[in-house]
């Protein structure tokens, strides 16, 4: 049940209560550039939900694997090289950036490849932002994260293993989604509205994301609710 709860309350935090655009303020340049219209904001969102799963699922199981001091492979590859104490001491965490951008690249990859070749209107209205989701800081946030529940805790029993990391990595996205088709319907509204001149354009979105992001604040301290009316401690 503990687990179960655990799960739940990633999923609700990721993708409302600590929303990475409206909350940690991640993933702004898609969340500008391609919420004018709701088809649009809807495809880029699923669009990076996939790859923001994908990378999670890929991250999780390279630093489990590969990164963290005692990782199996790396341990069992400098076995051949160094002794036991040292092979199981060898610590390759200084590589996630390299490794986690060269993940989310090939992932964005795929997905680019997919889109053109089945669905070549949403290609040409995403333009230059497909391929910009690889610098997307929403996609490296979540792999970071990942990471520091996997590495950095200081008890093993409490580490994330796949389920959690594939929970934080799923719902942001979905929050993202959220996010980026909430702005993509007021934003088709407001071309019905008298906006100032000098506030036409990214200034009025911007404004608007704070709006919504002071908005979002209202799910303050539900996940500790949750988890109390859940018995979760």
């Amino acid at each position: 049940m503990g687990y179960a709860v655990d799960i739940f309350l990633i999923a609700v935090s990721a993708a409302l209560i600590n929303n990475f655009v409206l909350y940690y303020f991640v993933g702004i340049c898609p969340f500008i550039g391609v919420s004018r219209r709701v088809e649009m904001a809807l495809g880029m969102g699923g669009a990076v939900t996939f790859v923001i799963s994908i990378a999670s699922f890929l991250s999780w199981t390279i630093t489990t694997l590969v990164l963290m001091p005692g990782a199996p492979l790396t341990r069992w590859a400098a076995g051949f090289f160094l002794p036991p104490e040292a092979a199981a001491a060898v610590d390759l965490t200084i590589l996630t950036y390299i490794v986690y951008i060269f993940v989310i690249a090939s992932s964005v990859q795929f997905v680019e490849m997919y889109v053109r070749r089945f669905y070549p209107p949403l290609y040409k209205s995403f333009g230059v932002f497909l391929p910009l989701i690889t610098t997307n800081c929403a996609i490296l946030f979540a792999c970071l994260v990942i990471m520091g529940h996997v590495v950095g805790v200081e008890n093993p029993a409490e580490a994330w293993d796949l389920g959690k990391a594939l929970t934080l990595g799923f719902f942001g996205g979905v929050g993202f989604t959220i996010a980026i088709v909430i702005m993509a319907g007021i934003r088709e509204e407001l071309e019905l509205c008298d906006v100032p001149e000098p506030f036409k354009g990214a200034a009025i979105t911007l404004i608007i994301g704070g709006i919504l992001a002071m908005a979002f604040m209202g799910f303050t301290g539900v996940d500790s609710g949750l988890r109390a009316a859940l018995g979760g401690g």
